[in-house]
């Protein structure tokens, strides 16, 4: 579906109906003002499948590079207006944070993108709040990543292919959960064990 439902400035209310909708733009990314989400873990299915219900996972961490997108084309729309929005290109390890380790990847000119519109995230309990000073952002806040960049509140997680060779690994949309029962179930029934022993002891075993 093409992106010809955005205007320059679009309403909240048309924005929330939209989350998880599949568009395509065409346009300039803006690289000197990349924002990094982290730390991350690379989104892959397949991995993901693999490892339901382990204890452990890898424990990869990298960021999500936020870049500036100059859309030159909003699909079917008519308006002549050019809008700047904000695109998650993926995922990329704490080795290729820096921009200088990925040169071959922050391409010029104009570039097609297909991914789906993602909304603001409010903070959720023990995540740290985002440090815009040192561009250190822990989750999604539109209206504070499109005042530092000066795009619009519209957010798209690009898909894996629209992944440029040499840069961030698209296609990091979670849509699914991992299956965590098998941790869950260990954590829980450890917990009540250590519980009953120390209950055990502190009362029962003096008696």
């Amino acid at each position: 579906m093409c992106m010809s439902f955005f205007s320059l400035d679009p309403s909240p209310h048309e924005l929330n109906s939209l989350e998880y909708r599949r568009v395509r733009v065409r346009g300039q990314y803006d690289h000197s003002q990349e924002l990094y989400i982290l730390p991350r873990s690379p989104v892959d299915p397949e991995k993901e499948a693999r490892e339901a219900g382990r204890l452990a996972s890898s424990g990869e961490t990298g960021a999500n590079v936020i870049t500036p997108f100059h859309c030159t084309d909003l699909g079917e729309t008519t308006d002549t207006m050019l809008i700047t929005i904000l695109v998650n290109r993926g995922y990329v390890p704490r080795q290729k944070i820096r921009p200088e380790t990925r040169t071959k990847g922050q391409v010029e000119g104009e570039v097609e993108v297909v991914g789906v519109v993602r909304l603001t995230e409010t903070r959720k309990p023990f995540v740290p709040n985002n440090d815009v000073e040192r561009n250190r952002w822990h989750y999604r806040d539109l209206e504070a990543m499109s005042s530092v960049t000066g795009a619009e509140p519209i957010f798209i997680d690009a898909d894996f292919g629209s992944t440029i060779p040499g840069g961030p690994i698209g296609g990091q949309t979670r849509v699914t959960l991992r299956n965590e029962h098998m941790q869950y179930i260990v954590t829980w029934y450890g917990l009540c064990a250590a519980t009953s022993y120390m209950w055990f002891a502190k009362f029962v075993k003096k008696i």
